[in-house]
């Protein structure tokens, strides 16, 4: 997904960053010029990527590559997360694009794909075939099947929780949905804000993220996806309408006039100890940590609520985006060589370590311990966010009509049921079942 998650909440710093990015010039297309260097022997590789607060890890991740593959230089060059796919889509339909790019999973690569603009890397990089089959669908085409990235990472969804603020107050991560109704109640009593959640202009598109933590075993889970995908249930379902209807019953724990609230004050909220817990991906535990790195924070899964046809707790996750090569890269080869590289274990561990994520490469074991626990759950109760993995590939998007809706449900203008058949109404113009 994006991801203007992490650099809208860190705004300065990300613009910084984004300054002292190298490779100021465009892709090493276009002949000795811009890719090569005394007398052309070393390629220089452009790579292009939506992390401008990156800068600094790829630095040191690709140095490593150029130890390895001494002919080989890379630029690493970010873009503002959220003109990163216009731009991406405007550099891959010309000459002055990247060689290698980081691309969006499932619906945010199918564009890409339906174009030509990649190269697909099937019995290219041998090393996808060891790779965990849910992460390869991100980096697949839609129709023909084909793999046209290398997964970097993965995200999960769960509830982060302040430990100090929970030890002062009594409370141990909850084992079922009442304990956790009544932890919220206990922290509000006591001038806390319960859980950390945003709603404003710029944060919609965390909602859907919000309700698969509280709701997915409410909705039912991988067997309700599965459902929708046959065409044996909508999005119009009780049990869906239900799981919408849990964000409604929350809203008194989140902040005040969540609706105006933004992410850099909910990140602010948890990272100073004034909200307890804080529903979100594990793309945030770096950020959080990096504004205050005495924080001691834990993790849980959200216990099903009444009602759930799943009775154990469900992490959900998705694959969050993958490395591809340019179709009109003039380097191709040495583009495939660092993807092939972006395949191994070394990688995913320079990966995991620089930048506090979950390595998409098999065998890459998270050094911080709560990523670990993360990783582990996903392991052992995974289940896809359905609305981001499957109803991304069509206007109107159904990830986005879920997120304008439930902001509209949280402002009091809408019910969950009218939710609901918005979603349904919107995908239904483009999804077909069994498709």
């Amino acid at each position: 997904m994006k991801r203007g998650w992490i650099a809208g909440a860190i705004g300065v710093l990300a613009v910084a960053l984004a300054a002292c990015a190298p490779g100021g010039g465009a892709s090493g297309q276009n002949g000795d010029a811009q890719g090569g260097e005394a007398g052309g022997d070393k390629v220089t590789l452009s790579l292009w990527s939506w992390r401008v607060e990156d800068v600094k890890a790829y630095d040191k991740i690709l140095a490593r590559f150029e130890e390895s593959h001494p002919k080989i230089h890379v630029e690493f060059k970010p873009f503002q997360a959220t003109e990163y796919n216009n731009i991406l889509a405007t550099g891959l339909s010309g000459t002055a694009g990247p060689d290698v790019a980081q691309l969006r999973a499932y619906g945010g690569l199918q564009p890409l794909v339906e174009a030509g603009q990649l190269v697909p890397l099937d019995g290219k990089v041998e090393a996808l075939s060891g790779f965990d089959a849910k992460l390869l669908e991100g980096a697949k085409g839609h129709k023909d099947g084909k793999i046209y990235g290398v997964p970097f990472a993965y995200q999960t969804l769960q509830v982060l929780y302040n430990k100090k603020l929970f030890g002062d107050n009594g409370i141990r991560p909850p084992a079922t949905w009442d304990e956790m109704i009544a932890a919220a109640g206990k922290l509000k009593a006591a001038g806390i804000t319960p859980f950390a959640v945003a709603a404003g202009p710029d944060a919609t598109w965390t909602l859907p993220i919000v309700h698969e933590i509280f709701g997915n075993a409410r909705y039912g889970s991988t067997k309700f996806r599965d459902a929708l995908l046959s065409g044996d249930k909508k999005f119009t379902d009780p049990g869906f309408t239900a799981s919408v209807k849990l964000l409604k019953d929350l809203e008194p724990y989140f902040p005040k006039d969540v609706v105006a609230v933004k992410i850099p004050d909910v990140q602010a909220l948890f990272a100073t100890g004034r909200a307890a817990m804080y529903p979100t991906g594990s793309f945030d535990l770096a950020p959080v940590l990096a504004a205050n790195p005495s924080l001691e924070v834990g993790a849980f899964q959200v216990p099903p609520p009444p009602g759930s046809p799943v009775t154990t707790p469900v992490t959900p996750g998705w694959a969050d985006g993958s490395f591809g090569v340019n179709a009109k890269s003039a380097h191709q080869a040495e583009a495939l060589e660092l993807v092939k590289w972006m395949a191994t274990p070394e990688f995913g561990q320079l990966y995991a370590s620089e930048l506090k994520q979950l390595s998409a490469v098999p065998g890459v074991t998270p050094s911080d311990p709560l990523l670990a626990e993360m990783a582990k759950n996903y392991a052992a109760n995974g289940a896809p966010y359905t609305l981001l993995v499957d109803f991304r590939y069509g206007q109107p998007n159904g990830d986005a009509v879920f997120r304008d809706e439930v902001q509209k449900m949280l402002a009091g203008q809408t019910d969950p049921k009218s939710v609901a058949e918005s979603v349904q109404k919107g995908v239904e113009q483009w999804f077909k079942p069994g498709n």
